[in-house]
């Protein structure tokens, strides 16, 4: 497995899988998630209401993934992930943001996937500490190496993401 950090637009990437940084509807909303639904266009809207509830209103719980078709995309498949929101460390945030990769990875494998990219999970609205967030993301990926595609890119929405998602990248190389 080869990790890469870019900054780029995740919907325009030309990989197996793109990862969609969701809400726990699955409908869409703002910033990575909103971006990924118009990019995709109506048939993801539609196949993510496919997708059954867990309970009221939840089709994907925090630290889970579903994954769809990529539609309108470059990439083949979306997985759809719900990082947890930020609420100081005492709530788990490590654990389920952690399990956002592995869920992630997993599906991918399913799939066949032989790239990956992945947004910063949890680092926009939701509050999650950015170099806490990338240190975790690396760490996971790392982690279930052996199951995953070959290729993993770590998406950057602007250059102070990507800084901080390759400190955590060669700090992990380093230790």
């Amino acid at each position: 497995m080869q990790i890469s950090v870019i900054q780029d637009d995740i919907t325009r990437l030309d990989v197996d899988v793109i990862v969609n940084a969701a809400n726990e509807t699955l409908l869409g909303g703002g910033g990575v998630d909103g971006a990924i639904h118009r990019a995709a266009g109506p048939q993801l809207l539609a196949a993510c209401r496919s997708l059954p509830e867990v309970r009221p209103g939840v089709r994907c719980p925090t630290g889970e993934a579903r994954i769809t078709d990529g539609f309108a995309l470059r990439a083949r498949c979306i997985v759809h992930t719900v990082g947890p929101v930020w609420y100081g460390g005492g709530r788990r945030e490590d654990e389920l943001l952690a399990a956002c990769y592995r869920a992630s990875i997993a599906l991918g494998a399913e799939r066949g996937a032989r790239s990956i990219a992945f947004p910063a999970i949890s680092c926009g609205v939701y509050g999650y500490p950015h170099q806490r967030a990338a240190r975790i993301a690396v760490q996971s990926l790392q982690a279930c190496a052996d199951a995953a595609p070959e290729r993993v890119l770590l998406v950057a929405f602007d250059a102070a993401m990507k800084l901080v998602l390759q400190a955590a990248l060669a700090n992990s190389e380093c230790g």
